[in-house]
């Protein structure tokens, strides 16, 4: 079963914005490019397009429910979450507000990485549009995705879960 990962509006014009920033830089910068070769100049104008492709290969563009395991679907690979010791899954459109990054990516492409509030703690997200949450928690961990329909992904789920 596979669910669509759709970008919100938030997510949409981060990315837009710095998707300008970071391939403008390296025009800026060749534009005032010293005369002398500077290895530093060099690194900065590499750099930029550098986390710009590295963004692109994380982005998330779905999840699919398999077997024993959820998979984020990422452009060229997926990363893999065992379903094993899933204890509750539940909706919650409000579950990433107030949410501190502690590592990880705010809106290049997707929000994912690691990120705390005081609704759920410390937790993984996985995420395109944070009105669709929904939370997976282990005893563990807690994880957070937004399917395209999260009601139907999380009964999907459950019905995993319980077998």
């Amino acid at each position: 079963m596979t669910f669509q990962a759709p970008w919100s509006r938030q997510l949409k014009w981060l990315t837009v914005l710095a998707t300008a920033i970071l391939l403008g830089i390296p025009f800026l910068l060749l534009a005032k490019a010293p005369a002398a070769e500077s290895r530093l100049y060099d690194i900065a104008i590499l750099l930029p397009p550098a986390i710009f492709l590295l963004s692109a290969l994380f982005a998330i563009r779905g999840y699919r429910i398999e077997r024993d395991s959820l998979l984020i679907l990422r452009p060229g690979w997926h990363t893999r979450i065992p379903l094993k010791g899933l204890a509750k899954v539940e909706v919650d459109s409000e579950a990433m507000g107030a949410s501190i990054r502690l590592f990880g990516n705010g809106g290049l492409f997707a929000f994912t990485g690691l990120y705390r509030n005081s609704k759920l703690g410390r937790y993984r997200a996985f995420a395109t549009d944070t009105a669709r949450a929904v939370v997976l928690r282990y005893p563990e961990r807690t994880l957070v995705v937004t399917p395209d329909r999260p009601e139907q992904f999380a009964a999907a789920l459950k019905q995993k879960v319980t077998r």
